[in-house]
């Protein structure tokens, strides 16, 4: 009866991280067969290219979410090879994975390194809460960060203490939290699932649905506590990250696009057309020198 009643919060808790995130295929329980491209990323004058996409997971199940480590040779993904999802690590040297995270009974989402060493994750627990946990790479037992604050989506680190969340509901809404206080505050509501840490400012962007139906990639600067908007994002995307340099990367159907900030009345050009993969998320390495895509055939 136990193992029943923890088989039924894990597919519950699935099926709501699929549906309530806008991840393909989130349709009852049906998990999306998706890959990770890893490629070179070339920018000259402020204009990007990549080298030729690399599949490095290459089978038909779950493997999404890429965060780069710190030292850039290697990435954190999530992995669906059984009856939930599990944090693996990637070594680019040696084209090796391995597990992080082995639960039985918990599905582990959103790897994303930590400045203490470890790697914070959305955890689905037993009965399907979705709260923010810390695992070590070296192992042992995690840690509730935020025993408080659910149903969390997504998040990323501002700095050692503070984070932006996605949090999950009718509206979902990024809200600024703190590991010191526990405490978290709504900034804005209506956004999109991709948080991304702004280079060399304690900042995060997200995108915002505006009512007349457009969408708009947003800055949070939480020691002014300002929301400023950068520019309308292109059609159909929602997943973005940025380069040291300062360009901003978005995916839109099987395009990545590209956009100066810097540049004033500046607009989206295309990197590359990667059809007939459709492609969602994106990371960009520490350095600048690799960009992992998440792409579905």
């Amino acid at each position: 009866m136990l193992f029943h009643v923890r088989w039924i919060a894990t597919l519950v808790g699935f099926a709501l991280f699929l549906s309530a995130c806008d991840d393909p295929a989130a349709d009852g329980l049906e998990v999306p067969s998706t890959d990770i491209y890893l490629a070179s990323l070339d920018g000259i004058n402020g204009t990007l290219s990549i080298g030729e996409p690399q599949n490095i997971t290459a089978r038909d199940a779950y493997d999404n979410q890429p965060f780069f480590l710190p030292d850039g040779e290697g990435l954190l993904y999530t992995s669906m090879q059984g009856e939930q999802t599990d944090i693996f690590r990637y070594t680019i040297a040696d084209d090796r994975h391995e597990p992080l995270t082995r639960t039985e009974a918990t599905s582990e989402y959103s790897p994303t390194p930590m400045a203490d060493g470890g790697f914070s994750v959305v955890r689905v627990e037993e009965d399907g809460t979705q709260r923010l946990w810390r695992f070590a790479t070296e192992g042992g037992e995690p840690a509730l960060l935020l025993p408080d604050v659910e149903p969390v989506g997504y998040h990323a680190w501002i700095d050692d203490d503070r984070l932006a969340l996605f949090v999950l509901g009718e509206p979902s809404t990024l809200q600024l939290a703190a590991l010191g206080s526990g405490a978290a505050a709504v900034v804005a509501e209506d956004i999109g699932r991709s948080l991304q840490p702004v280079p060399d400012a304690e900042a995060v962007t997200f995108v915002q649905q505006r009512a007349n139906g457009l969408a708009e990639l947003m800055r949070f600067d939480p020691a002014t506590d300002t929301l400023e908007g950068i520019v309308e994002v292109v059609e159909g995307g929602q997943d973005h990250a940025w380069t040291p340099e300062g360009l901003l990367l978005m995916t839109a159907g099987s395009v990545l696009y590209s956009f100066d900030p810097s540049v004033e009345d500046g607009s989206w050009s295309e990197v590359v057309d990667l059809s007939p993969l459709e492609l969602s998320r994106i990371a960009v390495s520490p350095d600048g020198a690799r960009v992992a895509l998440v792409g579905e055939k």
